[in-house]
């Protein structure tokens, strides 16, 4: 029998400026998106990012060596970003004539 997934939603205040509710509202609409789900995208992403910044990665003393034998290899060149960097930037570039 499948369960279905049970959602809770708990209820959050706060209070904000006018200008910071109206940057957030324009950031939410070029978005498309809710001024809360905005906010919670925002809030988590950032909650996350905390988080990943605060893990303590382990592995074995085997493991370690073997990252910083790959870490200590020479760069290997990937043809479509030898390729890209080979293209005169847009800038360097001469309009074409009219």
């Amino acid at each position: 029998m499948a369960h279905s997934i049970r959602r809770k939603n708990h209820p959050l205040s706060m209070r904000l400026a006018d200008a910071d509710i109206a940057i957030i509202d324009r950031a939410a609409s070029l978005r498309g998106r809710s001024r809360t789900e905005f906010m919670r995208d925002a809030a988590v992403r950032t909650a996350e990012e905390v988080i990943m910044e605060n893990t303590l990665i382990r592995m074995s003393p085997e493991g370690f060596a073997a990252f910083v034998d790959m870490l200590d290899r020479p760069a290997k060149p990937v043809p479509e970003m030898v390729e890209l960097l080979k293209r005169p930037a847009p800038w360097e570039t001469k309009p074409a004539a009219e």
